[in-house]
């Protein structure tokens, strides 16, 4: 055990741990704490003794502390070491500690399994869908459609070559119906 300013050389570290019992309400504090009647004279001066002497070493260690501090802050400003870099490798090395732990990779794998699942679960919606669009496609209800909209081409816009899209059939509807309620010019000469 290193022996710092003259402290005693009992075990520190156990007489930190030890646990003496609170005074309950209605208790003698002074009874539960030792109370200076029940020692001699000798042994409170010893003990006044030893309190302004551990006084003085909190004292002296907190001078220490401050300057070890205030070097530190020095060696890091030579370093170029400043608050937001201690931050991002404070930051760093937390992540590190919590990807390092068994919950987050327990975590990590559920979450893996699950967006494998939900990966597999969009490909067949997809599937079902496509099938679907198949089925009605085929289905004798939009044959039917497809062929009106093909008849209705060939009378409104003539023939032409078969095998354009359905949205080129629309616009040519939407055009041969808008012609067809204009007047022609002859009409509207005769008219006159």
């Amino acid at each position: 055990m290193i022996r710092l300013l003259g402290w005693p050389s009992r075990n520190v570290h156990t007489d930190l741990l030890r646990t003496d019992p609170v005074p309950e309400e209605g208790e003698d504090v002074a009874a539960a704490i030792g109370a200076p009647e029940t020692l001699s004279e000798e042994e409170q001066e010893e003990l006044r003794r030893e309190l302004a002497k551990v006084e003085e070493e909190i004292q002296t260690l907190s001078q220490v502390l401050a300057a070890k501090e205030k070097h530190l802050a020095e060696i890091k400003r030579k370093l170029g070491i400043n608050s937001l870099q201690e931050l991002k490798q404070n930051l760093a090395k937390g992540w590190q500690d919590v990807t390092a732990t068994s919950a987050y990779k327990k975590t990590s794998e559920t979450l893996s399994q699950a967006g494998q699942k939900a990966s597999a679960a969009f490909s067949s919606v997809g599937s079902v869908i496509t099938k679907k669009l198949e089925d009605v496609k085929n289905s004798p209800t939009f044959k039917s459609f497809e062929e009106k909209v093909e008849n209705l081409k060939s009378k409104v816009g003539g023939t032409k070559p078969a095998g354009g899209d359905f949205g080129e059939v629309l616009n040519s509807t939407a055009n041969a119906s808008a012609t067809a309620t204009e007047p022609l010019p002859e009409q509207t000469q005769e008219s006159l």
